[in-house]
């Protein structure tokens, strides 16, 4: 692989910084987590943005949350025939044999990825509906939200955030398309938690179901 090449300066800067420094004072951490394996009490389905930083707004240590990102924070429906298996496998994983207690599905303000599947749907970005978008062919999962959004008849401006809370309620909905996760959720081994964050100014919102909005933490 001729391709690959060395880390940048920089980031080797802060890997020594953090072999010196966190890891050595808590040398007997991390070879626990090593020996003794993860224990995760949560899983966390966020955004790939960089600006969502999942352990930083709950104060996570290594070892407290399985995370997984992907685009807009999406869960797929269950198709064991269909082609979107990295987020089911890490579904699969966590809830099967980490048995997680808690699935959090995190989206967040500003998503790239929401205002993607609105330009798509509203005819403003034909190439992600070219059948080689990757990012159109995974924003096709939020098709259902967008529907739902446009029967509301909100101002253009206020789509996108109603779509960014719309995509968790989607992957909600379709986590209990799993036949382990809904039996998990039955069982009451696991409860399914949908929360939306505004990066800007640091709020946290939860959806509500006996109110069917999102309410402040």
């Amino acid at each position: 692989m001729h391709n690959a090449k060395p880390l940048p300066s920089y980031l080797v800067q802060r890997y020594q910084g953090w072999k010196a420094t966190t890891h050595a004072e808590n040398s007997a951490w991390y070879r626990r987590l090593a020996t003794e394996g993860q224990r995760p009490r949560a899983m966390v389905i966020s955004c790939c943005d960089s600006r969502v930083h999942v352990t930083s707004i709950f104060g996570a240590d290594q070892g407290e949350f399985f995370i997984h990102r992907n685009i807009a924070n999406l869960v797929p429906p269950c198709e064991p025939d269909g082609n979107k298996h990295g987020t089911s496998a890490a579904l699969e994983y966590a809830v099967t044999a980490l048995k997680v207690s808690h699935l959090i599905v995190l989206g967040h303000s500003l998503c790239g990825g929401v205002q993607g599947c609105v330009d798509m749907c509203s005819g403003n970005a034909p190439e992600l509906e070219e059948k080689t978008s990757f990012v159109g062919r995974w924003m096709d999962v939020l098709r259902p939200g967008y529907d739902r959004v446009k029967e509301r008849n909100l101002a253009p401006e206020e789509e996108p955030r109603a779509l960014e809370k719309e995509a968790i309620l989607v992957s909600l909905s379709n986590l209990m398309t799993f036949p382990f996760v809904k039996s998990a959720v039955e069982s009451g081994e696991l409860t399914l938690h949908g929360l939306w964050t505004d990066i800007g100014e640091g709020d946290l919102e939860f959806y509500n179901a006996k109110t069917d909005d999102f309410e402040p933490v």
